[in-house]
């Protein structure tokens, strides 16, 4: 069996182990969150008040030419194309992830529509984000179309057929942490003759991921997940070169004109990807956001993101190890691929009779210990096929060997004393 001192030693041997020196983590905290809203970096608080009390404050309106506040989509865009597999130019970060996949969406619907008009299906995963879901039943309705969801992996296949139009995937499954071969799915797709729109929410930043080596057709991702650009921070968006210019934006905001400064009455959109932006930058936000992908680009000389995909399949694979050999006979089972390239960077647990609707109260356990994950309702009509989850992600530019064995001490003592029988562990609050 694995020790802690084990554990010290993987630690002190970890080439990627001084990144962690980027961030304010807590004293105390075990952070397995970073899947929901990654660490503050070290150096935002001081760049935003920059931001704040010389280009806002002293240098007022004359920042958007003199600090590049206008070309801020554009520039922490190239930065995050490194991180996905896009070249510069391809790739700008704007509002939210919802806003971009309506764009993207309606981008791709609009082209199928006219190379393909009998093509009336839009396919996604039951077990996708909601909100990709709402957005895609909400156009479905607009165009008239037929949104179909999946139960399972093993059912895409066959769902790739003469009627799909547009296929809508996440690249990490946000409950299971299922990781798509990004490649292989879009081939089979294209052969299939529907284009394919990925969701990078959970990927970007905690994966390596090649959009272009994947010929993929569309791609939006979140800002404040692994990506560690602070609460609500800007979503990017991401469209094919082929397809960039072949619609008009649906929200067609001033920012995606051609001109925005000639203040022209009609709309005009931009060239390329600047047209799938709406409205004005959050200048603030955006230096958020700029400071925490500058800490995935940290990692460059390291490896990059191969060197971090490495170390997040040790630790998530030391998680599961750990997790079998001391807490499955407390009713803790693995809810993950346990297939290392079938696994994104989090690990996701469920609890067997008669423990499964404990598991909101263990998170909440665990959380007033230090070891903070979070709680993903299931189906509470079928709980044997989408069960509660503890979900746990491990981010590997912060997060040590040693905290992981720690956590899973916490959780076997959660367990194991009924620690989570107490009333305050049981009280759902807004936020899950």
């Amino acid at each position: 069996m694995t020790t802690r001192q084990d554990c010290d030693v993987r630690d002190a041997e970890d080439g990627l182990r001084e990144l962690r020196h980027q961030f304010d983590l807590p004293p105390g905290v075990i952070y397995l969150d970073g899947n929901s809203l990654g660490v503050l970096p070290s150096a935002t608080l001081s760049r935003v008040q920059e931001v704040i009390t010389r280009e806002w404050g002293h240098d007022l309106i004359k920042s958007w030419n003199t600090a590049g506040w206008i070309d801020l989509p554009a520039r922490i865009g190239n930065k995050i194309a490194r991180l996905v597999g896009a070249d510069a130019g391809e790739l700008v970060v704007a509002d939210s992830t919802s806003l971009n996949l309506y764009k993207v969406l309606s981008a791709a619907l609009r082209i199928s529509l006219a190379d393909s008009p009998a093509r009336r299906v839009i396919v996604s995963e039951r077990s996708n984000f909601p909100t990709d879901l709402y957005i895609a039943e909400s156009l479905a309705q607009q165009h008239g179309l037929t949104l179909k969801l999946v139960d399972s992996v093993e059912d895409i296949p066959a769902a790739l057929n003469s009627e799909l139009a547009v296929l809508m995937l996440t690249g990490v499954n946000y409950r299971t942490g299922y990781l798509h071969d990004m490649k292989a799915v879009t081939a089979a797709a294209h052969a299939a003759g529907a284009l394919v729109i990925w969701d990078l929410a959970h990927s970007a930043g905690a994966v390596p991921v090649d959009l272009k080596g994947a010929d993929a057709d569309f791609a939006i991702g979140c800002g404040y997940k692994y990506l560690n650009g602070g609460p609500g921070a800007p979503a990017f968006v991401w469209a094919h070169p082929r397809h960039a210019e072949r619609f008009w934006q649906p929200l067609s905001g001033w920012m995606g004109h051609a001109a925005p400064f000639q203040f022209t009455p009609n709309y005009l959109p931009a060239a390329g990807i600047q047209r799938y932006l709406c409205g004005t930058p959050a200048v603030l936000s955006m230096a958020a956001l700029e400071c925490g992908v500058d800490t995935l680009l940290a990692a460059e000389p390291m490896g990059g993101m191969a060197a971090l995909r490495q170390k997040s399949i040790a630790l998530t694979e030391l998680f599961i190890e750990l997790v079998d050999e001391r807490c499955a006979k407390l009713g803790v089972r693995v809810a993950s691929p346990r297939q290392a390239a079938q696994r994104g960077s989090q690990v996701c647990l469920s609890l067997a009779a008669p423990l499964e609707q404990a598991s909101y109260a263990v998170v909440q356990a665990l959380i007033a210990r230090g070891v903070i994950g979070d709680f993903r309702a299931g189906d509470p009509n079928d709980l044997a096929a989408m069960p509660h989850i503890l979900r746990f992600g491990f981010t590997p530019l912060y997060i040590g060997f040693a905290e992981v064995y720690d956590a899973v001490e916490h959780l076997v003592q959660v367990l194991s004393t009924e620690e989570w029988k107490q009333e305050q562990f049981n009280q759902k609050a807004a936020v899950t």
